[in-house]
Parts: structure tokens; sequence; C-alpha cells
């Protein structure tokens, strides 16, 4: 039975990485609700910016600009190719500088361009300013990183649903905050469109620059301290738990890999062992610690502390059966909602124009809204599933949602609907599936190649994004027959999870991530 009392008390933790099974999200004194706090803020301040074009862009900008439709989609489709690039490299550099600075320097740099759309004045200036602006959507990987190195494995896939799903809800903010923003400007202020539009930007810029600078003063890299010193905090901690046994610094493979000494300071890379002697006696302060085996142990710090890769291991990895079932899964899940979400305002504006740019954009809005509650439902679903069946319970609910999602897809797209109450009620029928199918994916994502989780949430993030670029060129070339490409999607939604549906969830003798 749920416990109220873990949303703001002290979390129990594993006693090897000191991560936190359970979270205290209502208290940000307490070290892990503070990095829960930032992880969700930073990353919903970050979409917000990101989708905040959209919901000006049909009518306001498009008029000032003198767009066409096909500018118009083609700048949703570049504001999704500098994310995709940015994800390619932020798993990566997550695993070799800690997703703390990578998350900060992701907010920041893609707070400039942000800070600039004020400069634009045609159609190519747009399309350039949307792709800098991208950077700021690769800010999901040091989001879910983070958080995955935070909160254990029996409460992952809920700390990474809520981080992702109060993140993602930006994008349905966006579209009651930027024409808000825009209608006080000129009804207050008596600003022309023409500026009001430009002015309306600097908002979020001035949000995002103050998390990422409050984020990297308030925020510890890792539960255990200095991202650089985290292998040697979890030899540490086994020593004081009078457990013996090698701990590795690099894994040789993945998979079933052999262990060899953990050596040197983990911040050098030097091969000299690092000497703790195991004592048999528990020492130190361990109040509020999860009781763990010794060989339960052990295959965390062998095979859950993440590892600097090198090019050959990045490859083995991204290139497993386990790395191709997330990404799939994200390609069409994370895709659809990305491409349905600079859509969405237009396809109603087109079913029901009676709305209005104001009140299609507020009904758009409630798609990503949604996020706060049907993706960490995915994410909750997911841990329960898992601490009863296991990660195969895990990895058959992502397929699940997938093929219910496909079916409300195609239910969409072949009834095209003017009536409101049917086409707002199948939107969220979709919404539940799809989203919950985000959560459940990156409940799954810290299981496979723990030791490698910044590469499988970079490749899996930058998959999702491909998939948005693929769909939103499908709706690109099919003008405005938007329930056309609403079938499409389900059709390939469904055909990609059901080819993907046999693989094993985890490598054949993977240490760690069980």
């Amino acid at each position: 039975m749920f416990d109220v009392t873990t949303l703001w008390r002290a979390p129990e933790v594993n006693p090897v990485n000191r991560k936190a099974r359970s979270i205290p999200g209502l208290n940000p004194i307490n070290m892990y609700g503070r990095v829960f706090t930032f992880a969700w803020f930073g990353f919903f301040l970050a979409f917000w910016s990101w989708y905040a074009f959209p919901p000006l862009l049909t009518l306001t900008i498009s008029k000032d600009l003198g767009l066409t439709a096909t500018d118009v989609a083609n700048s949703n489709i570049i504001a999704l190719v500098a994310t995709l690039l940015v994800r390619l490299v932020a798993g990566p550099a997550c695993d070799m500088f800690g997703p703390r600075y990578t998350f900060a320097a992701c907010l920041l740099a893609g707070s400039i361009p942000t800070a600039l759309a004020g400069a634009v004045t045609n159609a190519k200036g747009l399309m350039a300013l949307r792709f800098f602006i991208g950077i700021l959507g690769g800010s999901f990987v040091p989001c879910q990183v983070w958080s995955t190195g935070f909160f254990d494995k029996n409460i992952v896939g809920t700390a990474n649903s809520f981080t992702g799903g109060f993140g993602n809800a930006g994008g349905g903010v966006t579209y009651f905050l930027m024409p808000a923003i825009f209608d006080s400007l000129v009804s207050r202020q008596h600003l022309s469109a023409h500026v009001a539009w430009r002015v309306a930007f600097i908002v979020p810029f001035i949000c995002i620059v103050s998390v990422a600078v409050a984020l990297l003063i308030c925020c510890p890299d890792t539960p255990t301290g200095k991202w650089s010193e985290r292998h040697l905090r979890a030899e540490q901690n086994l020593a004081e738990h009078g457990v013996t046994g090698d701990v590795v610094n690099l894994p040789s493979g993945f998979g079933d890999k052999s262990h060899s000494v953990g050596t040197g300071s983990p911040s050098a890379g030097s091969n000299e062992k690092i000497d703790f002697t195991a004592t048999g006696k528990v020492s130190g302060n361990h109040d509020h610690e999860a009781q763990l085996g010794e060989q339960q142990m052990l295959d965390t710090a062998r095979g859950e502390v993440v590892q600097k890769p090198t090019f050959k291991e990045a490859m083995q990895v991204i290139f497993s059966p386990q790395t191709f079932v997330t990404a799939g899964a994200y390609f069409c899940s994370f895709g659809t909602e990305l491409a349905v979400n600079s859509i969405l305002g237009a396809y109603y504006l087109k079913n029901f124009p009676l709305l209005g740019q104001t009140g299609t954009g507020r009904w758009a809005a409630m798609f990503g809204l949604l996020n706060i509650a049907f993706r960490p439902a995915g994410g909750i679903f997911s841990d329960f599933l898992y601490r009863r069946t296991g990660v195969w319970g895990k990895k058959s609910l992502i397929h699940v949602y997938a093929v219910i999602t496909g079916a409300f897809l195609i239910a969409i797209g072949l009834t095209n609907s003017k009536n409101t109450s049917t086409m707002f009620g199948l939107i969220a029928g979709m919404a539940f599936f799809l989203e919950g199918g985000n959560g459940a994916n990156y409940s799954l994502v810290p299981h496979v190649h723990p030791y490698a989780n910044g590469i499988v949430s970079g490749f899996t993030g930058a998959m999702g994004n491909l998939g948005g670029i693929v769909f939103a060129i499908i709706f690109r070339y099919n003008g405005t027959n938007y329930g056309k490409v609403f079938w499409i999607i389900g059709i390939i939604t469904i055909c990609i999870n059901l080819s993907l549906s046999w693989i094993r969830p985890i490598p054949k003798g993977q240490i760690g991530g069980r």
C-alpha cells in the first residue's frame, strides 16, 4: 500500500550507489526531492520554449512574416532536427561529464536563440532560429539520466515518468502561455502584433537561464557527490558494508561481461587499484538504508555504475537488440507526440474554425497537458508490473500501450470527426496510451545496459525525435489532409511494435539492471 509520507520524508537508499527507493517530490529541501524538482522543471521550461512557436505560428507569425503552409511545415521539421543531433551527443556527454552539467549546457545554449526570436524577419530566418532552439529538446536526455542516477530500480520508472511527464507538459502549457503573453502585450502594453510576438519570447529566456544557474548551484552530480568520484564511492560503500569483490571501471563489452579489478582514481582513469579494506563491519552513518544481499550489492557496483564509454563500447550498446526495442518503440510514441503537437492546433482550426486561434490553441494544449497524469501513469504501472513479473512485464507493457495507441490513431484518421466531443475524446484516449507508453519506455531504459545509461537514453531519445521528423514529413506532404496521416502513423506504430515484441528485454547474462 502506498505510504503518502514518502512524498516528503527522507527516502530509504541503496547502500552501494545511495539511490533513493522512494520519491520525496514534495520536499525540495531533501537532496533527492530537490534533484527531482529541478529535473522536471528544467525540462518543462525547455519544452515550453521549444514549442513556443506553434501556438502563434498558424495566424500571427505567418501573417507577419508572410509564411506559406509549406514554410510552417518545414519549420516544424527543422525544429526537430537539431534536437535529434543534440540527443545523440548528450547521451555520451552524460556518461563522460555527468548529466547535471550536460543539462545546464543544453538549457543555456538553447536559451540564446530563444532570446533572439525578435530578430527573425523571413521564413529562412525562422527556420534557422527554430533549428538552434531545438537544442532545448536535447535536455530531455540529461533530465532522464540525472533522474535515473538518483532513484533505484524499484521506483526509477515512476521517477522518470514524472520528470518526463511534467516536463512534456510544457508542450501543452505553451499553448496557453504564449497566446496569453501575446494578448497581454497587445491589449495592456499596446504593442503591435509585429512587436508583441517577438517580445513574448523574452519570458521563457529569463526563466530558462535562471533555472539553469540554480540547478548548478543547488544540486549535486550524484547521490554520492562528484561525478568523477562515483566509482570510488561505490567501492568505498562496499567496503564499509564488509563486502569483498572486484568492481570494474570500464566494462569489456556488454551482456555477460567478465570483470576485472576496479582500478585507479575514476577521475584520473589510472590503472591502480582502489584500496578499501572490507572489515566485515558496517561503519559510518547508514540510516534509511535498504537491506541488500552481498551479491546484490556486488552486481549493483559492477553493472550499474555508469562508465566512460569507448567508441567501440558505445557502438556495441547502440546496436544491441535491446536498445533497438526502446529506440523503436520511442520512435513511434514520442515521434507521434512531437508531430501531433506541431499540427494539432492547425487540425482543430481546420475542423472547428469557429473556435479561432486562441480557442483551438487551448484545446490543442490539452494534449500536452495530459502528460502530467498519463506519462506518470505509464511509469507507475510499469514499476508495479516489475515488482511482480520482472523486466518482461515492463517490456510487454510498452508494446500493449503501442498497439492500442495505433488503434486510436487509425480511428481518429478514419473518422476525421467534425464533432468536438468525438474528436477531443478520441485524442484524449490516444493520449492516455501514447503518453503512458513514453513513461513505460523510460521505465525500461535504466535496465538496459545500465553501465551505459547515457548512451541508451540518448539514442532512444534521438530516435523519438527521428520519429517526429519522419511523421512531420508525412504531414508536410499531405498538406491539410491530417486525418490520412493519423491512420498512416497508427499502422506504422502497430507494425514496428509487433516486430520488436519477441526480443528479450535485457541481454542474456547482463550483470545489474535486473
